[in-house]
């Protein structure tokens, strides 16, 4: 039996344009953000807590966060860096994990803690004063570690670990 070479390549091109589009929808569902993650550390009065947090510094980083993911494991979160320090307004818009909101100064302090947020929200979080960064974590982080205002975070953002 011998085939036309036509046919041959038509059903190739075919198989390579499925392979494609199936390896596109595998990117286009990955989530979005930073790929790489590094340490950070909060020290507490009950101890030393640490995070592997994924680095939003780029406008577009900033701006997508955590939207569109379905779950945020316990001891993963978001560094969002606004440096130079100034006030920050962050909100839940296509969020739908709950977060905590660690508002951080430029030393490294904890300025304030926005518990609990509404996923989907679109209702302004301030950070109430100059904050340096800002840590999303999964909501009850704060909570279950005691992390308060005024604990010092260790990271290289704030000339530490």
């Amino acid at each position: 039996m011998k085939l036309d070479r036509n046919i041959v390549w038509s059903l190739a091109r075919g198989w390579l344009v499925a392979v494609l589009v199936v390896a596109g929808f595998a990117v286009a569902s990955a989530p979005a953000g930073a790929a790489s993650f590094q340490p950070l550390e909060i020290v507490t009065k009950n101890g030393v807590q640490v995070f592997s947090v994924e680095m939003a510094t780029t406008d577009e980083e900033k701006q997508t966060g955590l939207m569109y993911r379905k779950e945020l494991a316990d001891g993963k979160g978001m560094l969002f860096d606004f440096n130079p320090e100034q006030e920050v307004s962050m909100w839940m818009k296509n969020t739908y994990v709950p977060l905590d909101m660690i508002f951080i100064r430029a030393d490294g302090r904890i300025l304030r803690i926005a518990e609990n947020t509404e996923p989907l929200s679109t209702k302004i979080i301030s950070s109430r004063g100059p904050a340096r960064a800002v840590l999303e974590v999964v909501a009850g982080t704060a909570q279950k570690y005691g992390i308060r205002p005024g604990d010092r975070v260790g990271h290289p953002l704030f000339g530490s670990k």
